[in-house]
């Protein structure tokens, strides 16, 4: 742990009122006092970036979005039934990752899959899942794209609500699913997403017919 200094001054010169359990930025500089060896940081200024205030700011857009109909269910591009290639967006090695992959070719075994590792939570989560989205949608064999993630805490998933991210995935040619994975706090993504699913485990099963269930199908047929 570290002592924060901060002068009568610096809060009268910010236009936020803080109370106990604000979340905060601050800037400053470090101050050490040899005679008792103790290292502190005297603070320069202050800002809230709460968890309220980041909810209210998503909550924001989210409206923003809906209003320019970029979440229109009219709009939403109907899923193929059954694809030949599958795009993947999910972080490496991750158990959301094997989730597809294993229900998805348990319900049929000769799926195939294009998947581009991205981080799906921090500061390269926005860049890096952007990226992957735009190189599945120039491949054309991909046919339909799941982005997956198995659920988190709301900061870890607030870049799936990030408007540059929203915007890009609005505008994909190819369907998209996404498969954040938490009921709670529903990233703006999911509004935008051709087709929602609660899990990646769910996502697999709505995007890959069941094999046996088909062949059942014919035979009634």
């Amino acid at each position: 742990t570290i002592g924060l200094v901060i002068w009568s001054s610096v809060l009268k010169a910010t236009t936020e009122q803080f109370q106990d359990g604000d979340r905060v930025v601050v800037n400053g500089r470090m101050d050490f006092y040899a005679p008792s060896g103790k290292l502190s940081l005297k603070v320069d200024s202050i800002r809230k970036i709460g968890i309220g205030k980041l909810m209210a700011d998503i909550e924001a857009l989210r409206a923003k979005i809906i209003a320019e109909g970029l979440a229109d269910p009219l709009k939403k591009k109907k899923l193929p039934f059954l694809p030949g290639v599958i795009g993947l967006v999910t972080g490496k090695d991750s158990d959301a990752e094997k989730d597809v992959l294993t229900n998805a070719r348990l319900r049929w075994p000769d799926v195939e899959f294009v998947i581009e590792h991205a981080a799906v939570q921090g500061d390269r989560c926005v860049p890096e899942v952007m990226s992957a989205l735009e190189k599945l949608d120039a491949n054309p064999d991909v046919e339909v794209i799941i982005v997956a993630r198995g659920g988190g805490d709301f900061m870890n998933l607030v870049p799936f609500s990030d408007e540059r991210l929203v915007r890009l995935a609005a505008g994909l040619k190819t369907p998209l699913v996404s498969a954040i994975g938490h009921e709670a706090d529903r990233p703006i993504l999911d509004e935008v997403a051709d087709l929602r699913a609660s899990t990646p485990t769910d996502a697999a099963k709505r995007v890959v017919p069941d094999v046996q269930a088909e062949r059942e199908l014919i035979g009634h047929a």
